[in-house]
Parts: C-alpha cells; sequence; structure tokens
C-alpha cells in the first residue's frame, strides 16, 4: 500500500478507540445536566471555525430538535473585528475546536463570559485556552491527531455532542452498537473502491445532505477540497434546488449523503429533479433511493438517524482520503495548510 495517507488512514481507524474513550467517560457530563433549568437557558450559540463548524451543524440540529431552543451560529468577526459587544442575557455559548487555540474563538469566548453567558467548550486539550476560558469543557479524548485533515477530532465532536444533548434529555445511547459499527465501517476493505474509480477529478463535484446530514455532506466537500485540489459545494438538498440546481450537467457528479433512517421525503424532490439531468449519483449511508447505476458508499446500521449520521462520517473520510491517494496528493500534509489555523 503507498505510504500516501498513512497517518490519516491511521487516525481514521482509531475512531472505535476514540469513541470507547468518550462513553467510558459519559458520567462527565452529568456535571451540565441541570444547567438549562439553573441557568434559565433560553437560546444557545455555538462558535467554531473549519471543520469543527460542520460539528456545530451537527449539535444545533440537535438542540432544536431534541430540546426545542433556538440555536445559533456565530460570526467571531462580529466581536474580533467589528467590536461588537453583543448581549446574552440567559444565553448558552458552546464552543468547539480541535486545539482551542484559534485567537478569534478565544476572543469570542472570553467576551461571551464576561458578559454572563454560562460557556462549555469542547476541545482536544484540557489546558487550551479555550478550555480554561469555559464553566465546563469536554475534552474530545482523540489523543494526538497529526494528520491535517481532521478525522478522529471530528467523529469525536459528533459524539460529545450527542452524548451532551443525550445527558441533557435524559435519552439512553447504545454505545456498543455506535462502537461496533464503527469498527465494522473501518475494517471494511473495499468501502469506497466503486466510488473512488467511478469518481473524475475533472468534473464537477456537489455533495448534498438535509437535517442530520447536512453537516457530513458540508464536512465530505471540506475534506476532499483540503486533500484531493479540486472545488467542491457541500449544499443543503433543499438549498440546491434555490439556485445552484441550474448549473447541474449531465457530468456533475453528485454525493447524496442519506444516514440510515433518514426521513426519505426530505430528498425525494431534490433527487427526482438530479435525475432529469445527470445519472452520475453516488450515496453515502444506507438511508438512500439508489436505482440503477448509482453508487453506494455503504454506512452504519445504527438504530436511529443521529447515531448513523456519526459513524458515516468514517465513510465519507476514506472515501477522501483512498481518493487523494488514488489522485497522487499525500492527505496528511496538503500544500499550504497547518495543522491549527490562528484566525484573529
Amino acid at each position: 500500500m503507498s505510504s500516501l495517507g498513512a497517518i490519516m488512514a491511521s487516525e481514521i481507524a482509531e475512531t472505535p478507540k476514540v469513541f470507547t474513550a468518550i462513553f467510558d467517560n459519559k458520567a462527565s457530563f452529568n456535571a451540565v445536566k441541570d444547567v438549562l433549568v439553573e441557568e434559565k437557558i433560553q437560546s444557545v450559540l455555538i462558535l467554531a471555525r473549519g471543520t469543527s463548524d460542520n460539528a456545530a451543524h451537527y449539535l444545533k440540529y440537535l438542540i432544536e430538535t431534541q430540546i426545542g431552543l433556538p440555536v445559533g451560529l456565530t460570526s467571531p468577526s462580529s466581536v474580533t473585528v467589528y467590536g461588537a459587544e453583543l448581549k446574552y442575557s440567559n444565553t448558552l455559548v458552546i464552543a468547539i475546536s480541535q486545539s482551542g487555540q484559534s485567537p478569534d474563538l478565544v476572543k469570542f469566548a472570553t467576551a461571551a463570559r464576561q458578559a454572563s453567558a454560562y460557556v462549555i467548550a469542547m476541545t482536544n486539550d484540557e489546558n487550551s485556552p479555550l478550555a480554561t476560558i469555559a464553566h465546563n469543557h469536554f475534552s474530545l479524548l482523540a489523543g494526538p491527531e497529526l494528520a491535517v485533515a481532521a478525522t478522529k477530532s471530528y467523529n469525536a465532536q459528533l459524539l460529545v455532542s450527542y452524548l451532551l444533548v443525550a445527558t441533557w434529555t435524559g435519552k439512553q445511547v447504545d454505545g456498543e452498537q455506535i462502537i461496533t459499527e464503527a469498527a465494522r465501517i473501518v475494517g471494511t476493505k473495499d468501502l469506497v473502491t466503486a466510488a473512488v474509480e467511478a469518481c473524475s477529478r475533472e468534473k464537477e463535484v456537489v455533495i448534498l445532505g438535509r437535517g442530520f446530514a447536512y453537516p457530513n455532506a458540508r464536512e465530505a466537500a471540506l475534506k476532499i477540497q483540503e486533500t484531493c485540489k479540486i472545488s467542491v459545494q457541500g449544499l443543503s438538498s433543499a438549498d440546491y434546488l434555490h439556485g445552484p440546481i441550474s448549473a447541474l450537467t449531465p457530468q456533475t457528479q453528485v454525493f447524496i449523503v442519506a444516514p440510515a433512517h433518514l426521513p426519505a421525503t426530505s430528498i425525494t424532490e431534490a433527487t427526482v429533479k438530479i435525475r432529469k439531468t445527470s445519472s452520475r449519483i453516488f450515496w453515502i449511508g444506507n438511508g438512500g433511493t439508489p436505482e440503477g447505476e448509482d453508487i453506494i458508499l455503504a454506512g452504519s446500521n445504527c438504530d436511529d438517524e443521529i447515531a448513523s449520521t456519526i459513524v458515516d462520517a468514517i465513510v465519507l473520510q476514506r472515501f477522501a482520503l483512498e481518493f487523494a491517494v488514488a489522485s497522487g496528493f499525500d492527505p496528511d500534509a496538503p500544500v499550504g495548510l497547518s495543522k491549527v489555523t490562528l484566525t484573529n
């Protein structure tokens, strides 16, 4: 096997071990069990950049659908560039960051805490500035991540988000199933081979998802851009119908993220319209409606859409890894990128 992508491959393969560590540490979530009530939380803001921002979209869907609180995704520049002094009455701020070091996130979180927001942080470094600022910090327990493209830390962010919300709602999470399915996906040898062979770097790639699948669509697009040096769109399948679909051609390669138990009606309209122009359709996950020569990147068989989304992140990561290697790139160290991006 080529040494290209060896680090990224090994880190993706560590995901089941990371998940096990997080479930072993599940009791730590009890520290915030009563925060919503005690702090009289009425709204939530999530603070993140890059891959972590995609995990933030997943957490947004979780909180809105499971708890019923409105969630906003912050614009750090409103504070760091424009000096806005935001009002945080009865607001929970959740900061998500692999490193916990980005200056703009640190400055925003600091200002939020000083203005009486309750701050929770998720990072992979318990001694990071973000972890120190927060009232509560939850470690991703992913261990050192050396490849530039984040994989196991993103998967950890999804799972920590799930357990955080499950703690608030009292929902029981089947950890054994999630870990077992993650191990199966990691160990399936030819999981993405057909898709890698069928996909071309020379033709447009669009990745669509809706609901809980949308964050993974965004993350798939980002991973392919980072590792394969091509421009990829990651969009909501609903948003795609509001203009971008006009650029669809018979050569466009459309990936649809469809975790098991995805409400089929959520993607029906987009799929029907896409098929009228392009037959080059790839499905990521087991919740799609494949036809004819569609290519399937099989996903997890977890009991619900929320858990399936977490495990299916491994599928999109393996595709980005193997597509990059097949294209002659080293996804461990993409040109022009660094592991920690320090934006002000």
